[in-house]
């Protein structure tokens, strides 16, 4: 008896997935709970797991788009392996026992995969040893479709150099140094989601950016001075994003339209502050949250940030981890980023990108100095967000990471 495995429930909005990889191959024997094969949806990738132990027969191949509730595979009870070849030449495939038997004659071996009835025919017929061929079947057995896309010229010289015709002479097209060409890749579900939400973004909102700059030293100098102690203590490093982090979610006590969404002819304003983190993932961009960021500590953040970021590159992310948020925060910075004007990440209202750290002449009480120096910047949607708000949100940015105490003591 089988058990068929269907593509499970993996949220409300998504209505199919991708089959992105098979982790375990047909006709392999798999235990209950392991893992058998990869599904990507517009929001993440997951695994899917073995209802049952048994040998598993795969029905979807890699790259088929599947509807919830499709069958992906199923698992036959039992753990032998996969029937040995003679099964298969039973009695009704008597026709083509004579070409099995002529194939042997001609000398062929099968070491490296015994064909299939069919498979030894066409392999008779085209003058190829079984030997010359890697099969895709069972146990590296070899296909009638194996056979058929085996060329007779190139796959036995020593038979075809008797067999084959004199080919016709064909000028060979001149090599050109530097020869152009192209390959197609398609889209992967998250991709193409994150191009139709940035799109939707650009064309739904009345988005503008406002730019400011802030001066890193006193950060750098914290850093600099408590980051051994701050690591021996917690476990984690400190870096920048908790600061930015920590100061976003005071600026938006004072501001609170920054972190508002709009819903139809509604505002929408939260007394919490579940802080986004734009993360760069193998298969993309993908946006993490931290929950509650306005009531964490610096260290609570950090290590927040690393989790994310840990199940982000091997996508473990959950939909519920990726799900929300008022307000994003993205770091182009870490790309060698100077300036940009990051867009929207949507329903949200605004978003603030953070970039590398350039040494340049200040003017500071008079004089000019050297200081670190980032570019910031704040897109935001206009519909929620006036100038007035947008600005001196920013500049309250600005403020509290160039006096970092105010972070301390919340003034």
């Amino acid at each position: 008896m089988s058990l068929e495995i269907k593509v499970p429930p993996v949220g409300e909005s998504i209505t199919e997935v991708t089959l992105s990889s098979w982790l375990k191959k047909d006709g392999d024997t798999v235990a209950m709970d392991e893992a058998i094969a990869e599904l990507e949806s517009d929001k993440a990738t997951f695994e899917l797991t073995a209802e049952k132990a048994g040998v598993l027969k795969t029905i979807a191949k890699e790259g088929d788009v599947l509807a919830i509730g499709a069958v992906v595979c199923s698992i036959e009870e039992g753990g032998a392996a996969a029937p040995a070849p003679k099964a298969e030449a039973a009695p009704t495939a008597k026709a083509e026992a004579a070409p099995v038997a002529a194939a042997a004659e001609k000398g062929a071996t099968y070491a490296s995969g015994t064909p299939s009835p069919a498979a030894a025919k066409i392999l008779a017929e085209k003058g190829v040893e079984a030997t010359a061929i890697s099969g895709t079947g069972v146990n590296g057995r070899i296909t009638k479709e194996d056979a058929l896309s085996i060329d007779k010229v190139s796959e036995n010289p020593q038979t075809a150099k008797a067999a084959a015709p004199a080919p016709t002479p064909v000028p060979a097209a001149p090599v050109k140094a530097g020869e152009r060409s192209e390959r197609r890749e398609k889209m992967s579900p998250l991709r193409k989601t994150v191009a139709k939400r940035l799109v939707t973004v650009k064309n739904e909102t009345a988005m503008l950016t406002t730019f400011n700059e802030v001066d890193m030293s006193p950060i750098m100098e914290i850093r600099s001075k408590y980051k051994d102690k701050f690591k021996e203590k917690y476990g984690v490093g400190l870096g920048f994003m908790s600061f930015f982090t920590k100061a976003v979610t005071e600026a938006l006590k004072d501001w609170p339209a920054v972190g508002a969404r709009l819903e139809g002819e509604e505002v929408v304003y939260s007394n919490f502050a579940d802080i986004s983190i734009a993360v760069s993932a193998p298969k993309g961009l993908v946006v993490p949250v931290i929950r509650n960021a306005d009531t964490m500590s610096l260290a609570e953040i950090e290590k927040a940030v690393v989790t994310l970021a840990g199940k982000a590159r091997d996508s473990k992310l959950s939909l519920e981890e990726m799900t929300g948020g008022t307000f994003t925060i993205t770091n182009g910075g870490v790309f060698g980023s100077m300036l940009s004007t990051p867009i929207i990440n949507s329903p949200q209202s605004a978003i603030l990108g953070m970039h590398n750290i350039i040494e340049r002449p200040v003017a500071v009480n008079g004089q000019v100095v050297i200081r670190p120096m980032m570019y910031v910047a704040l897109s935001y949607d206009h519909r929620i967000v006036d100038g007035r708000e947008s600005v001196s949100f920013l500049v309250r940015v600005k403020q509290l990471l160039e006096d970092p105490a105010r972070l301390l003591l919340g003034v």
